[in-house]
């Protein structure tokens, strides 16, 4: 950016006028101070909240105990903000929590390709959860009659005492079971929908319960009581169509770009060895947006790898293919069990920011966002490893690292 454009463009967003658009080329040249004062405005924070952004992650004594044992200080981590996303219509400025380099660089990227062909269009399921109860029966017993008449009173009593979340649509909804042989073992799986919270507590809450109640039904003894991570019954999806003419760059026209990345793509969904490293790349977007926003990373982890397995092959977690028209199309569905109230989500304020940023959507409004932002990384890796490779712009972005490091390195010599 030459110098009279970067002056036109900080005049810009000097002025009162808050931009609306998350399109904003050339912010990654300007001062951090100023980046903020434009995240701020877009994400209507408080001036009373600039430390929320100003302290680089630094927590309270009182919040670090509260958060870990054993605490004794913090461990910041870069908060970037990645642009150009446009989703079902909406501009969105994404908080990316991470250390490597390229990442919102490349998300960003990737969105701008995205925002081309209109954007990411997405859609989600409620957000229900599933909790197991693993019962050892003692003795033969006609269980499936026993369970299938008590159904319905065993989902009311699992939502005894959660009076409040019954009030906002929520609540355990359904219990299934099956037996296990080579464990002689039945298991229960109760579905409940969390609303806004991630709700593992309240899952795993209801799932003692229910074990205890088992207890009285059946001739038993219970084994675990616990969530998991795979909640296939709460999934996020996103789509876009990137025209080809998007593509093109020096090395390659677009329509060349377009059947590179579809091959890039069925290479990932015929190797297992090519899925691992095509899905660590979609999870480099999921993870900074998750983390940014105080939800568990690794819950969110464990259940994208294990539903890429759910056919018995591991495959890629995105989907990419040239459509009659001759342009890109992709898609990606993943289970995400996100929160935007509880925990650390609530208490920590870097989290709150990052939030009201993302324009504090409820929690599958925060899925359906982190989806997309998989999406958008996926395909700036793809579009350069089909073109001139990953490690132009993944190197000249680390170049600065490598500096760094040598220069603190002399240092200690």
């Amino acid at each position: 950016m030459t110098g009279e454009n970067r002056n036109l463009f900080q005049n810009r967003y000097q002025t009162a006028q808050t931009p609306v658009s998350s399109r904003l080329p050339g912010f990654y040249e300007l001062p951090i101070g100023q980046r903020r004062e434009i995240v701020m405005g877009m994400g209507r924070l408080d001036r009373g909240h600039t430390h929320q952004l100003g302290d680089f992650g630094t927590l309270s004594a009182e919040l670090v105990d509260v958060f870990i044992e054993n605490g004794v200080g913090t461990f910041a981590m870069p908060l970037g903000i990645a642009t150009n996303f446009l989703i079902n219509g909406q501009d969105v400025l994404v908080p990316m929590a991470v250390e490597e380099s390229s990442v919102v660089a490349a998300a960003s990227h990737g969105a701008k390709l995205a925002r081309a062909g209109g954007g990411f269009q997405t859609s989600s399921t409620a957000p229900v959860g599933t909790g197991q109860v693993q019962v050892f029966l003692r003795e033969s017993c006609d269980y499936e009659s026993i369970l299938s008449a008590e159904r319905q009173n065993l989902i009311t009593y699992a939502n005894e005492g959660h009076h409040r979340l019954l009030a906002r649509g929520g609540g355990a909804q359904n219990i299934s079971w099956r037996y296990i042989e080579a464990l002689k073992s039945l298991v229960l799986y109760v579905d409940i929908d969390t609303r806004d919270a991630m709700g593992a507590n309240m899952i795993n809450t209801m799932c003692e319960r229910l074990g205890k109640r088992m207890q009285e039904l059946l001739p038993c003894e219970v084994g675990l009581r616990i969530l998991t991570n795979l909640c296939d019954k709460r999934i996020a999806r996103a789509h876009c169509k990137v025209p080809k003419e998007a593509l093109s760059n020096r090395e390659f026209n677009g329509a060349e770009v377009v059947e590179r990345i579809e091959q890039a793509y069925l290479f990932a969904a015929h190797d297992v060895y090519r899925a691992t490293t095509h899905n660590k790349g979609v999870m480099n977007g999921i993870d900074p947006v998750v983390i940014a926003t105080g939800n568990d990373w690794r819950a969110v982890e464990a259940g994208a790898h294990a539903y890429s397995c759910r056919t018995g092959v591991y495959q890629p977690m995105t989907r990419w293919w040239k459509n009659s028209d001759g342009d890109l199309e992709g898609d990606i569905e993943l289970p995400m069990a996100l929160g935007t109230v509880g925990g650390v989500t609530t208490l920590h304020p870097t989290s709150q920011a990052a939030l009201k940023i993302l324009g504090s959507p409820n929690a599958q409004g925060l899925a359906e966002i982190v989806v997309a932002v998989g999406l958008a990384q996926n395909l700036s890796a793809l579009r350069a490893l089909a073109s001139e490779g990953i490690q132009r712009g993944h190197m000249s972005l680390h170049e600065s690292n490598l500096r760094l490091a040598q220069q603190k390195g002399a240092q200690r010599h």
